[in-house]
């Protein structure tokens, strides 16, 4: 795993994890309701409180697995004007958002230097937070946004495999995380563990 959770960190980690979770969630709904859609708003998911969008088993996934999830923000195409595109873009603002934290982030790490270890941790692990978020969000499994994306590309193209992937895909992401809880080898961290290098490279320059 990338980073490793101790319990002397969670005062850190958990603010960090609320912050980002939320504005991931925020940033689906901020973006729907810009492509027409109001119905994250009128469901209070258009705010950055971490009540509204926390999901108490998704929460403690991230805790203690290391990726986890928060409700998802309630879409109705048909408000939208061209619902197969749309929804590829509601979808993408998540992971974008945090990739943009995660920019900012890295920034700060690397202006503030090597003087101040208490802002370097809180900095570089911001960072490592949001890039696995996006990373993770961005696999191609639902619920995950990145089957969105996904689906918006392949339903043209192959419609059978976007239904059996969104029927079966959950039990897929569920089976993957238990294996790696069991295991200790995490195929999900490992698909993932050379976008999340690279990214803290561009970034944070780690």
């Amino acid at each position: 795993m990338l980073f490793q959770l101790k319990p002397e960190a969670l005062a850190l980690l958990i603010p960090m994890l609320l912050f980002s979770v939320s504005f991931h969630e925020f940033s689906h709904g901020w973006v729907a309701n810009k492509l027409g859609d109001p119905t994250a708003k009128n469901s209070g998911r258009l705010t950055l409180n971490p009540i509204a969008h926390l999901d108490m088993y998704g929460s403690l996934m991230i805790l203690f697995v290391g990726f986890g999830w928060a409700k998802p923000v309630p879409v109705d195409s048909r408000y939208l004007a061209n619902p197969r595109i749309d929804m590829m873009k509601i979808a993408f603002a998540g992971p974008a958002s945090n990739l943009l934290l995660a920019f900012v982030g890295g920034m700060l790490f690397k202006l503030i230097g090597s003087n101040q270890d208490i802002l370097i941790t809180i900095f570089f692990r911001f960072t490592l937070i949001n890039i696995s978020l996006a990373v993770f969000n961005m696999i191609p499994i639902p619920p995950l946004d990145g089957s969105q994306i996904f689906s918006g590309l392949m339903m043209q193209y192959n419609p059978n495999l976007v239904m059996k992937l969104q029927i079966y895909g959950p039990q897929i992401l569920f089976g993957l995380i238990l294996f790696g809880m069991f295991t200790r080898f995490s195929p999900i961290w490992w698909v993932m563990t050379p976008f999340v290098k690279f990214f803290m490279f561009l970034f944070a320059g780690m």
